[in-house]
């Protein structure tokens, strides 16, 4: 399969390196990868360009935007601008993010997940990041979710859901819209990938209601939100998360704020996350 990858990068100068090295090492290598600088102010475009004298595979875009990390938007928004620089010509397209180590045989075991099923639309594995010395498992999500630090998509899955949406919540809205379209979404406990800054240690106080603006995008509902937010809340062990989520569901319906997903796609998330509920329980 040829696999292009593309990496929104801003102030990764710490960790890009790694990140960078890990996939040239790959068992299968990458036939592209793009590194999309978001207007850094360390030494992160610097570092890409030494790579890419390195290897032609490597490309580095620099891009212009406001320097806070808001969830969703910002990244998205470099994601498109290197996704624009890339020809048709790829079978496989990957978003990472630019503080990850990837084991050897990463995109090979991808690859041949892929192959095991035409029907598979996105694949991924976990996160791990270390404490105390050891590294642990992200545990912030369910297994059945694949994280926005490492989707990997289906090209005709990639079309059907329309790419990736820029905003917060678009790394459930890809997974709920392959879904809506047909295709499975497969997770791999056995593909661990070392996880180097943890989430959301750079997001801005004005970020904390996003969460459940995201919850208004899709369509949830006041119902599935309150069980959503207070399972995300219990994971973080911050209860102070609940009322945030909450808080800014209201806030994006008092606003009438556009959603993400049509009518239609609506309905299906409700009733997907309403028989994922009910699975989980009985």
């Amino acid at each position: 399969m040829k696999i292009y990858i593309i990496i929104p990068a801003y102030n990764e100068a710490e960790f890009i390196g790694e990140t960078l090295q890990s996939l040239i090492s790959q068992s299968q290598p990458a036939h592209k990868i793009v590194v999309v600088d978001d207007g850094s102010t360390d030494k992160t475009p610097e570092i890409v360009s030494e790579f890419s004298k390195k290897y032609p595979e490597i490309s580095l875009i620099k891009n212009t935007s406001e320097g806070k990390h808001l969830p969703g938007s910002k990244v998205v928004n470099a994601f498109n601008i290197g996704f624009k620089t890339l020809d048709d010509n790829f079978d496989i397209v990957c978003k990472f993010d630019a503080d990850l180590i990837f084991p050897k045989d990463y995109l090979e075991k991808i690859s041949l997940l892929f192959d095991q099923n035409p029907r598979t639309g996105m694949v991924g594995g976990f996160c791990e990041i270390e404490k105390n010395g050891e590294w642990i498992l992200e545990n912030l999500t369910g297994k059945d979710h694949i994280r926005g630090a490492l989707k990997v998509y289906r090209k005709d899955c990639f079309k059907d859901i329309g790419g990736l949406k820029p905003a917060m919540g678009w790394d459930t809205a890809d997974e709920l819209l392959a879904q809506y379209h047909g295709w499975e979404i497969k997770t791999d406990e056995n593909l661990r990938v070392k996880h180097l800054k943890p989430t959301g240690k750079n997001y801005t106080k004005t970020s904390k209601y996003k969460q459940g603006e995201a919850f208004y995008s899709l369509r949830y509902g006041l119902v599935i939100t309150f069980i959503a937010s207070a399972k995300l809340a219990f994971k973080k062990k911050d209860f102070s998360f609940f009322i945030d989520c909450i808080t800014g569901f209201l806030y994006a319906k008092n606003e009438k704020r556009p959603y993400l997903v049509s009518k239609d796609e609506g309905r299906f998330i409700k009733n997907l996350r309403w028989k994922k509920m009910q699975e989980k329980l009985f």
